[in-house]
């Protein structure tokens, strides 16, 4: 019985095989650079003041094709100030790729290699999880309070869209506080959480008094200059490169259901089936067409092969 397959390439955006090409190309920097020193979400904020300033009388939500715009200048100078800026540290490599929430607002996810590596004794230099003195910077602690502050959830702040069937956050908020930044033993980072009985300060969020238990890891320099949502976080084991390089390229949700003939594979049915686009992500594509959700440098080369014992014949390497 002959069956028949139809797949859509690696050079299709979007698709599965161009995903798994961006993960590989991930991996191929892992080889060269050994592991990222930073990951980094950057979404978009829809009260910026260039959106708000020219959609008067109108949300953000009805000019898909303004907020399109405006996050992607907001992330080209994002990019500009860490690699060319050195804000962070000289920058050897970098990658990213941008999705859409549900709710419609573009997020980039990026990761960036440092020419010097980043030790764990450095990381409250760069990375901060505490709120700030209202006093000394009352502007960076109104830019925390509105965007880096999670939740806060559970049932006692009737908020419970994070949590899982057994009721625990799937983001472990509250975390605990901790006197110190270490690296702890599945080796991810802890980072310095200051308790109010240390002097740590805290927060009123839509009505509830909040502690650096809830703080969202952030570069407190990029987080004012950009009055973002912009989650920093530091890698450090090698346990954690897979996962992330295969995170930022796992691609938008897709679910899908029904019945068809055994053997038979369509792809591209399977992707326009699956797929969910919203005006916001159309928009992108029809009016930025020549800026692709993602990005890497330096430039890399895919070399096809041929490989013995391969059903096909061929395979790739980088």
């Amino acid at each position: 019985m002959l069956y028949e397959m139809t797949v859509i390439h690696a050079t299709f955006t979007g698709s599965p095989r161009y995903m798994h090409a961006r993960t590989q190309d991930a991996l191929t920097y892992v080889r060269k650079y050994s592991r990222p020193d930073l990951f980094i979400t950057f979404t978009c904020n829809p009260k910026w003041y260039a959106t708000k300033e020219l959609m008067p009388g109108e949300s953000a939500y009805v000019r898909p094709d303004l907020i399109s715009r405006v996050y992607h200048l907001k992330l080209g100078k994002l990019m500009d100030v860490i690699t060319n800026g050195q804000v962070l540290g000289a920058v050897c490599c970098r990658m990213y790729t941008i999705e859409w929430q549900k709710r419609s607002l573009p997020h980039a996810h990026i990761l960036i290699w440092l020419c010097d590596k980043t030790e764990a004794t450095e990381i409250d230099h760069i990375i901060s999880a505490v709120i700030p003195n209202p006093s000394a910077d009352p502007e960076l602690y109104e830019i925390l309070t509105t965007n880096m502050i999670h939740g806060p959830c559970g049932s006692h702040y009737n908020y419970t869209s994070c949590h899982n069937r057994d009721g625990k956050c799937t983001r472990q908020y509250p975390r605990d506080f901790v006197s110190e930044s270490i690296i702890g033993s599945d080796g991810y980072p802890l980072y310095w959480r200051r308790s109010p009985a240390e002097g740590g300060f805290t927060a009123v969020v839509k009505g509830h008094q909040v502690d650096n238990r809830w703080v969202v890891p952030y570069c407190s320099l990029l987080t004012k200059a950009f009055n973002a949502h912009i989650n920093v976080e530091y890698c450090h084991s090698v346990r954690s490169i897979k996962y992330v390089c295969t995170y930022i390229n796992k691609g938008t949700d897709a679910a899908m259901f029904g019945i068809r003939q055994e053997g038979s594979v369509d792809e591209i049915q399977d992707f326009l089936a699956g797929r969910v686009i919203s005006s916001t992500e159309g928009s992108w594509h029809i009016f930025i067409p020549s800026n692709r959700p993602a990005c890497c440098a330096p430039t890399k080369r895919r070399t096809s092969l041929f490989l013995c014992g391969y059903s096909n014949g061929c395979g790739c390497a980088y």
